[in-house]
């Protein structure tokens, strides 16, 4: 094929033909100087880091969707699904990927369960992560959670990264908010990115450690504008990141957005590309191909350097998307799930107030971010109990075992505007117990039943009506159609902000992070109310 190569190694633009066989790149013929008559050719889009579970999708249907927009590989932590099945969920996404030509790069979950104050479906050892990591089709230690675990040299923490150091594989990183002589310590056991920085003075910081920065923008955590300038002063050092994307985002745009965003604010053009295309790459030590005689056939075809609009997408010499059209066939996947719990009533929902309790401390949930802050406020309460003072946009948060059957935690949140009704959830990281945000006990009481009878999923309910997405698949995912399932979230979206109030950009991405304990600074687990600032359990009332 003729076509304008993109080569961002030499940093030059020349008319080339391209030859492949046996699906990789067999020749490459410069022919001249650039033709703006041909089009584009160059590396495809790598997601530095990407919890597939989060799309709600399969890694078969995920493929689907992200082919579409030039991405041909992922790194990618199963540790959502870890949680909720062990071993034998990582196993199901890496044999789900093999099904689909696309570079799926797994790696070993570090931190399962996430912490010991939460209830988790599994437990992932040290033994077995050194299982993991002796697997060719694993290909790195995911994301490093405990950093406090790493700092205090505990003896589970150390083994994992001792496993993945005997295997020679890479290690990630997750320190939000770590500075100074902690975070040069937690980087020197070998730690080598983050994504969870949130101002570009942190993440500097980070860089000066030799840890590298992923620029993160998903459907609920934004970080793109506080660390874009890195790009042009550190161009070796930053990759491009998704972390968690719903499906409706998925189908609007990936790792493609991010280059568009970044060349229209006017960074350099190949060190955009640099970060989208090659740095994983080599970071990871990936098999996809970069563009170079004797590389695997990875590239994507777009229509101009500044529109970069993907006309086509290859994978290993086979065309895969097209126009807009993506070529992966709908596969159906099996449907392994840990579900527990039984039916609730109002009345579990309900806080009982003493005579004295008239303060409380209510979760902030801060818009397209993952940290949030304690606020305190006076207590509403009718009768014996404290509830929800809809008026000042103080809601009930409620976390539900569902791994066996517990009386649910309760707290209190604020931000999320509902002005009726509840929303639900069985993805909620990162053990994925039951979260469900609501106005009023009954409709709390019905939003999660309706996620339990589904066998997990997404629900709402209010204004008369109610909604559920199934996830059958660990309560996480369903092998429905990618763009089927798009649509259905996309509903479901409108409606909780139509009908029910919500002012957050993406309200069920922002609730699943709600029981996220590793974020500071509070949080709530199915155990109760948790600081996540000093790692301990804390009363809701003062």
């Amino acid at each position: 094929m003729k076509a304008n190569l993109i080569n961002i190694f030499e940093k030059t633009i020349q008319e080339a033909e391209i030859r492949i066989a046996e699906k990789r790149i067999a020749q490459i013929d410069i022919l001249g100087p650039e033709d703006p008559s041909l089009p584009y050719i160059l590396p495809g889009f790598t997601d530095a880091h990407v919890h597939v579970e989060s799309s709600m999708l399969t890694p078969a249907q995920f493929a689907r969707l992200a082919v579409v927009h030039g991405t041909i590989a992922t790194v990618s932590d199963p540790h959502e699904i870890a949680n909720v099945l062990g071993v034998e969920g990582v196993h199901f996404m890496i044999a789900d990927g093999k099904r689909v030509p696309f570079k799926f790069c797994f790696g070993a979950p570090s931190c399962v369960p996430a912490t010991v104050f939460e209830t988790a479906g599994a437990v992932v050892d040290a033994e077995q992560v050194g299982e993991l990591l002796a697997s060719d089709d694993i290909g790195y230690l995911a994301e490093v959670m405990n950093f406090p675990g790493v700092l205090n040299k505990d003896p589970d923490m150390m083994a994992k990264i001792h496993w993945a150091k005997h295997y020679n594989k890479v290690i990630d990183g997750h320190a939000p908010g770590l500075r100074g002589d902690a975070a040069r310590r937690y980087a020197s056991f070998g730690i080598s990115t983050d994504h969870e920085c949130f101002t570009y003075e942190e993440a500097r910081e980070k860089i000066g450690y030799g840890v590298k920065i992923l620029i993160r923008e998903g459907s609920a955590a934004r970080n793109f504008d506080a660390l874009i300038p890195l790009i042009d002063e550190f161009p070796d050092h930053i990759m491009f990141c998704s972390d968690d994307k719903h499906p409706d985002n998925l189908v609007e745009g990936h790792i493609n957005a991010l280059i568009k965003r970044a060349l229209a604010s006017g960074y350099n053009f190949w060190n955009v590309l640099q970060a989208a295309c090659i740095n994983p790459v080599l970071h990871y030590s990936l098999n996809a191909g970069l563009l170079r005689e004797g590389d695997a056939a990875d590239f994507v075809i777009i229509d101009n350097v500044y529109a970069s609009n993907i006309l086509e997408t290859w994978i290993d010499g086979e065309l895969v998307a097209k126009e807009g059209k993506s070529l992966i066939p709908d596969l159906r996947s099996e449907h392994p799930n840990h579900f527990e719990c039984a039916l609730k009533s109002p009345s579990d929902f309900t806080f009982s107030a003493k005579n004295s309790e008239t303060r409380i401390r209510v979760i902030e949930a801060l818009d397209g971010q993952l940290v949030t802050n304690e606020w305190l406020t006076e207590a509403k309460i009718t009768g014996n109990a404290i509830v929800p003072d809809v008026e000042n946009d103080v809601l009930k948060v409620t976390v539900v075992n569902r791994y066996s059957d517990a009386p649910p935690s309760i707290a209190f949140i604020r931000n999320f505007g509902l002005t009726q009704g509840a929303l639900a959830s069985s993805v909620a990281h990162d053990s994925h117990n039951i979260i469900c945000i609501g106005c009023d006990d009954a409709s709390i009481a019905q939003a999660v039943n309706l996620v339990i009878e589904a066998g997990g999923g997404l629900s709402a309910v209010g204004a008369g009506e109610r909604h559920v997405i199934g996830l059958p698949i660990a309560g996480l995912m369903t092998d429905r159609d990618g763009y089927e399932v798009a649509k259905s979230y996309t509903q479901l979206d409108r409606f909780v902000k139509d009908q029910l109030g919500s002012t957050l950009k993406s309200p069920f991405m922002s609730l699943s992070f709600m029981a996220l304990l590793v974020i500071p600074s509070l949080k709530l687990s199915d155990k109760g109310l948790f600081d996540g600032e000093n790692f301990k359990f804390i009363p809701l009332t003062l």
